[in-house]
Formats: C-alpha cells, structure tokens, sequence
C-alpha cells in the first residue's frame, strides 16, 4: 500500500516542481557530505557565461584532491567569507592551470605567492600559495604546470587554495571545475 501511495503521489505532483540548481557555494559538512546553496547570477551575461563554461576546468591538483574547506559567499562585498576552495595539498606537489589562459599575476600577496590566470568570458582563476614556473604575460593551457605548491596564506603547508571571479565578484570554482555533479532538488513525496 505505501508503495503504491508514493507511486501515486509522485504521478500527480507536476513536473515543475522538480528545479535543478547551480552549485555556487558547497562546503563540507561534519559528516564529509557537500552542502549546497542557490544564488542567482547577476546578469544574463554572467549567466551565459557560467553556461558555456560549466563543467570545463582542470583540477589544479592531481586526484585525490579533497576539499577541506568549500566557498562561503560574503553577505556584503566587503563581508567575511571564504572565497574560494581550500584543496587538500602539502607543500612542493605539482599545480597545473584549470583551464586556457595568460597569467595576469604571479607574486607574493601580504605572506604567500599567488598566481592568477585570465580566462575567457571575463573569468579569472586565482591559486594560493603556488611558487610559479610561469610569467605574467605567459599563454598557458589547460592542465599546464604551472608551478608547486609552496608555503605560506591561512593553511599553511596544508592546502591549495582556488579562487574563482566572472567578471569581478568572487564566485565558487565549483561551477566551472569538471567531475562536480550538479544538485538537482526534488519535492518530497507524501506519505
């Protein structure tokens, strides 16, 4: 009888109830599972953006390369927040470019070396603390050393950290980085 219930209630409830959902900001809860968030791109042209490049950037570290600490949207621009995803990394492991490029930045920032590439579509990729063996100015591809993780930023020697910006405001890396499955939200069934 229950389940021919849920059959039947899963059969009346319209097909718009079911949304798929954007992965902007993912951490990981106590338990090791992700938790996922909504937020609305900006503009249509941010949204175009993150539709013709969902899916297409390289992990900057070879697998494994769990994340320790997901992104955290700030309230406001200048709020308190996690920008970025902190991938498990010790000190000297290889780091390649996520995706086709020139790098726009590599030097140190207050305590750690950083390293930014430009990207198509307004994207800017931002690694930390990577020693580069690129050049601002240098064409890099996708999956491209481009440097090893070095010492230094709030992990130190535990981490890599990756940013991701469209066109200026700080966004999850989530959206563009291949393998990450999208969250698909479904009504819950009555019982």
């Amino acid at each position: 009888m229950n389940a021919f219930r849920l059959l039947l209630a899963a059969a009346l409830l319209p097909l718009s109830c079911l949304s798929i959902v954007r992965s902007d900001a993912a951490g990981v809860t106590p338990s090791g599972a992700a938790s996922v968030t909504e937020t609305a791109p900006e503009t249509a042209a941010e949204s175009a953006a993150e539709t013709a490049t969902s899916g297409t950037w390289h992990w900057p570290l070879a697998p494994p390369h769990p994340v320790l600490r997901g992104f955290q949207a700030p309230a406001t621009l200048y709020a308190p927040g996690h920008r970025g995803l902190d991938l498990s990394a010790k000190v000297g492991r290889q780091v390649v470019a996520p995706a086709d490029g020139i790098v726009s930045f590599a030097g140190v920032v207050v305590d750690r070396p950083v390293l930014s590439i430009e990207h198509a579509d307004g994207l800017v990729s931002s690694i930390e603390p990577v020693s580069a063996s690129v050049a601002v100015g240098d064409r890099v591809a996708a999956g491209q050393p481009v440097g090893q993780v070095a010492d230094g930023g709030h992990c130190a020697g535990q981490c890599l950290h990756l940013g991701a910006r469209l066109n200026g405001g700080y966004v999850s890396p989530l959206l563009y980085l291949v393998g990450v499955p999208r969250a698909v939200l479904l009504p819950a069934l009555l019982l």
